[in-house]
Protein backbone atom coordinates (compact mmCIF):
# COMPACT_ATOMS: atom_id res chain seq x y z
CA UNK A 1 0.00 0.00 0.00
CA UNK A 2 2.56 2.34 0.88
CA UNK A 3 4.90 1.12 -2.32
CA UNK A 4 1.84 1.81 -4.66
CA UNK A 5 -0.76 3.90 -3.18
CA UNK A 6 -4.39 3.66 -2.60
CA UNK A 7 -5.27 4.11 -6.44
CA UNK A 8 -3.35 0.82 -7.20
CA UNK A 9 -5.22 -0.86 -4.20
CA UNK A 10 -8.68 0.57 -5.30
CA UNK A 11 -7.61 -1.18 -9.02
CA UNK A 12 -6.84 -4.68 -7.64
CA UNK A 13 -9.91 -4.80 -5.91
CA UNK A 14 -12.14 -3.71 -8.17
CA UNK A 15 -10.48 -6.40 -11.19
CA UNK A 16 -10.82 -8.44 -8.21
CA UNK A 17 -14.66 -8.52 -7.20
CA UNK A 18 -15.97 -7.18 -10.77
CA UNK A 19 -19.85 -7.68 -10.77
CA UNK A 20 -19.92 -10.19 -8.18
CA UNK A 21 -21.83 -9.53 -5.06
CA UNK A 22 -19.51 -8.59 -1.98
CA UNK A 23 -19.30 -8.47 1.55
CA UNK A 24 -16.85 -5.93 2.52
CA UNK A 25 -15.06 -6.68 6.14
CA UNK A 26 -12.99 -4.36 7.52
CA UNK A 27 -10.50 -4.58 10.28
CA UNK A 28 -9.59 -1.26 12.19
CA UNK A 29 -6.34 -3.57 12.85
CA UNK A 30 -5.20 -2.49 9.55
CA UNK A 31 -4.80 1.17 10.75
CA UNK A 32 -1.87 2.21 12.17
CA UNK A 33 -1.94 2.60 16.23
CA UNK A 34 -1.67 6.44 15.51
CA UNK A 35 -5.08 6.39 13.98
CA UNK A 36 -6.50 3.22 16.27
CA UNK A 37 -4.95 2.69 19.46
CA UNK A 38 -7.78 0.87 20.54
CA UNK A 39 -7.90 -2.69 18.57
CA UNK A 40 -7.24 -5.93 19.38
CA UNK A 41 -3.74 -6.09 17.49
CA UNK A 42 -2.32 -3.14 16.95
CA UNK A 43 0.00 -2.81 13.79
CA UNK A 44 2.58 -0.16 13.35
CA UNK A 45 3.11 0.60 9.65
CA UNK A 46 -1.01 0.48 9.04
CA UNK A 47 -2.74 2.60 6.94
CA UNK A 48 -3.98 5.82 7.60
CA UNK A 49 -7.56 6.59 8.40
CA UNK A 50 -7.34 8.74 4.68
CA UNK A 51 -5.66 6.17 2.89
CA UNK A 52 -8.75 3.79 4.06
CA UNK A 53 -11.09 6.67 3.33
CA UNK A 54 -9.58 6.87 -0.32
CA UNK A 55 -9.74 3.21 -0.78
CA UNK A 56 -13.50 2.73 0.30
CA UNK A 57 -14.39 6.11 -1.68
CA UNK A 58 -12.87 4.58 -4.65
CA UNK A 59 -15.13 1.24 -4.34
CA UNK A 60 -18.58 3.56 -5.07
CA UNK A 61 -20.32 1.14 -7.52
CA UNK A 62 -19.44 -2.24 -6.32
CA UNK A 63 -22.00 -4.72 -6.18
CA UNK A 64 -21.91 -4.61 -2.24
CA UNK A 65 -24.50 -6.52 -0.63
CA UNK A 66 -23.62 -6.19 3.25
CA UNK A 67 -20.81 -5.51 5.40
CA UNK A 68 -18.81 -5.31 8.95
CA UNK A 69 -16.53 -3.34 11.04
CA UNK A 70 -14.43 -5.54 13.34
CA UNK A 71 -11.97 -5.08 16.40
CA UNK A 72 -13.05 -1.65 17.32
CA UNK A 73 -11.67 -1.97 21.29
CA UNK A 74 -13.06 1.20 23.14
CA UNK A 75 -11.32 -0.21 26.54
CA UNK A 76 -7.71 0.25 24.94
CA UNK A 77 -8.29 3.95 23.95
CA UNK A 78 -8.93 6.35 26.43
CA UNK A 79 -9.07 9.38 23.83
CA UNK A 80 -12.01 8.08 21.80
CA UNK A 81 -9.74 8.03 18.60
CA UNK A 82 -10.61 4.24 17.34
CA UNK A 83 -13.90 4.87 18.05
CA UNK A 84 -14.15 8.34 15.62
CA UNK A 85 -12.12 6.35 13.09
CA UNK A 86 -14.73 3.17 13.27
CA UNK A 87 -17.71 5.15 13.00
CA UNK A 88 -15.95 7.45 10.28
CA UNK A 89 -15.30 4.03 8.34
CA UNK A 90 -18.71 2.65 9.00
CA UNK A 91 -20.33 5.63 7.76
CA UNK A 92 -18.41 5.57 4.44
CA UNK A 93 -19.33 1.97 3.85
CA UNK A 94 -23.00 2.86 4.09
CA UNK A 95 -22.14 5.32 1.71
CA UNK A 96 -20.93 2.61 -0.52
CA UNK A 97 -23.72 0.75 0.29
CA UNK A 98 -26.53 3.28 -0.65
CA UNK A 99 -24.53 4.37 -3.63
CA UNK A 100 -25.14 1.29 -5.21
CA UNK A 101 -28.66 0.75 -4.57
CA UNK A 102 -29.39 4.40 -5.98
CA UNK A 103 -27.73 3.46 -8.95
CA UNK A 104 -29.78 0.29 -9.29
CA UNK A 105 -32.77 1.64 -8.75
CA UNK A 106 -32.83 4.78 -11.57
Amino acid sequence: MHRQGTEAAITAIRQRVGERPVYLTFDVDCLDPAYAPGTGTPVCGGLSTLQALEILGGLRGINLVGMDLVEVAPAYDHADITALAGATLAMEMLCLYAARHKVQDQ
